[in-house]
């Protein structure tokens, strides 16, 4: 007998269906194997016939011994891991007349099998319900702790089974399997995000404060350069709390990059809070981009509609630096095997801290450099100039004295408040980008649109054309600053840029390569 039921194989963060063909029948010749898969199976999907003969056996049904055949199709798409379980075990019940099988086309099975017919968790669960919805299938059947992960799709029947037998008995018509519903929509606007720290922390400061609160506005990257001890980064960790929400469409992008990668928490649904990611300075350059030989989403996609922070950047290998730069600029990754190229969306703000030489200390106001001739600069050459342009913002974090440290707390500006003023300079981007859907805040604008959008006037064409030969700034330097000025412009409610706006812009590049070492 002939049986059919459907699964889905993730590429990327995407799913793509999987017909499960099982034919069961014809007389085993002795000493012959009665199971036979094929399609392209991976160990993990071929070593999943070994559990799912232990678990059917052990919720009381039997596996006869006729020849058994399974097609993974399309054949030319390799199938990995171990959710394949699910609906191959009750491909192989319904081909052996112990199951009624009518109901199994209309429904997306997942799920690995334990060897008592338990249920694991699965990778993707969210990419995989989109595509069961897209296929037009009545609902999906997966592990209990999926489920209220993949019931954030509309439109689709999502069940969570603890184990093999609950699924026969609801394709057999009997158990009372209760349907996982969730309102994505309201469940996610009445679920603000939290957060155990807040900028009013921070003592002093009020420069950085000023810094990030631009870089938040805009989409900007940030590089931090001060001592140790200095606050850099207390107030990276921070930078989230002042970054507008996630609109219900970027939670479902970075859900789905979430659930590919296996990070989701058990029971899981929509991520509400802007992913920060920080990586420790060992990282490999795969680990951070994505890849392997079974391609996963790296640190900088993990970090999509977030923060991705480099703490102590001149101690990452070059090699790793360097393969942010192309991210950077396009806001994805392309990871290419020899069979198969998969993209995955990195469209994250950058902010990296540092010290300004290996002591820590070169311009310490008080405290003197030991670090020989040569050796600030050799340090600052770790990190290369095409990276430092794609840098927006380059602020000095000067060390906070003892008197603000120690004396009277002041009341300093809370995240809140320094939200609202983010979000109403966003909702003027938002309205001024409303025609170019690639582009959502000021550090999107590709070059042709900076010209249009950030005009100067003869007093900012001469500001910037002085600043531009004193610091001996690039083409994409010129272009960052016009972005930064077009922020500080929008945080101020001013129409055009001017020339407070310009200046406060051309001063977070002083840090540039050339004059960190003087």
């Amino acid at each position: 007998m002939l049986v059919k039921t459907f699964a889905s194989a993730v590429q990327g963060v995407n799913a793509q269906t999987i017909t499960v063909e099982v034919n069961a029948g014809g007389i085993v010749p002795p000493n012959a194997s009665y199971y036979h898969m094929v399609g392209l199976p991976d160990n993990a999907v071929r070593e999943g016939f070994t559990r799912i003969e232990a678990a059917i056996k052990n919720i009381g049904l039997r596996l006869p011994r006729l020849k058994l055949t399974v097609n993974l199709a399309p054949a030319d798409i390799r199938k990995e891991g171990s959710a394949f379980d699910l609906p191959i075990a009750l491909g192989l019940i319904g081909a052996t007349q112990q199951m009624n099988p009518e109901l199994l086309d209309q429904y997306l099975l997942m799920g690995e099998l334990s060897l008592d017919g338990g249920l694991r968790p699965i990778k993707g669960a969210l990419p995989i319900a989109i595509q069961a919805q897209k296929k037009k299938f009545k609902g999906i059947l997966l592990p209990k702790q999926n489920a209220k992960e993949a019931a954030i799709v509309e439109g689709l029947e999502v069940y969570g089974i603890q184990n093999l037998t609950e699924a026969v008995d609801f394709f057999n018509g009997e158990g009372n399997l209760e349907q996982v519903l969730l309102e994505p929509a309201e469940n996610f606007l009445n679920s603000p995000n939290q957060y155990d720290i807040d900028f009013s922390d921070v003592k002093g400061q009020e420069n950085i404060k000023r810094a990030l609160e631009i870089a938040a506005a805009g989409g900007h990257n940030v590089i931090l350069i001060g001592p140790p001890g200095a606050g850099k980064t207390m107030l990276a960790r921070r930078l989230p709390t002042i970054l507008p929400t996630l609109s219900l469409k970027e939670a479902l992008e970075t859900t789905k990059i979430h659930s590919v990668a296996g990070k989701l928490n058990s029971h899981a649904s929509l991520i509400r809070a802007r992913p920060f990611r920080a990586p420790h300075h060992t990282i490999s350059d795969v680990a951070l981009v994505g890849g392997g030989s079974n391609p996963q989403p790296g640190e900088i996609s993990l970090a999509h509609n977030g923060v991705l922070f480099l703490d102590e950047l001149p101690e990452f290998q070059r090699s790793v630096l360097e393969v942010l730069r192309q991210p950077m600029e396009e806001r994805q990754v392309t990871i290419s095997r020899a069979k198969i190229t998969i993209d995955y969306p990195a469209s994250f703000m950058l902010i990296a801290s540092m010290n300004p030489c290996p002591c820590g200390y070169f311009n310490h106001p008080e405290k003197d450099c030991v670090c020989g001739m040569g050796v600030v600069q050799r340090y600052l050459n770790k990190i290369s100039g095409p990276l430092l342009d794609r840098i927006d913002l380059h602020v000095e974090v000067t060390p906070v004295s003892f008197e603000e440290l120690s004396g009277p707390r002041q009341v300093s500006e809370k995240s809140g408040d320094i939200i609202q003023r983010v979000s109403e300079a966003r909702k003027i981007q938002a309205e001024r980008f409303k025609d170019h859907s690639e582009v959502h805040c000021n550090a999107q604008m590709p070059s042709r649109m900076v010209h249009e959008v950030c005009g100067l006037d003869d007093t900012g064409r001469t500001l910037i054309k002085q600043a531009m030969e004193r610091l001996q700034l690039s083409a994409r330097a010129y272009d960052r600053i016009l972005k930064v000025a077009r922020t500080s412009a929008d945080l101020d409610g001013s129409a055009g840029i001017e020339v407070v706006h310009l200046a406060e812009a051309i001063q977070y590049r002083s840090l540039d390569r050339e004059g960190w070492a003087g």
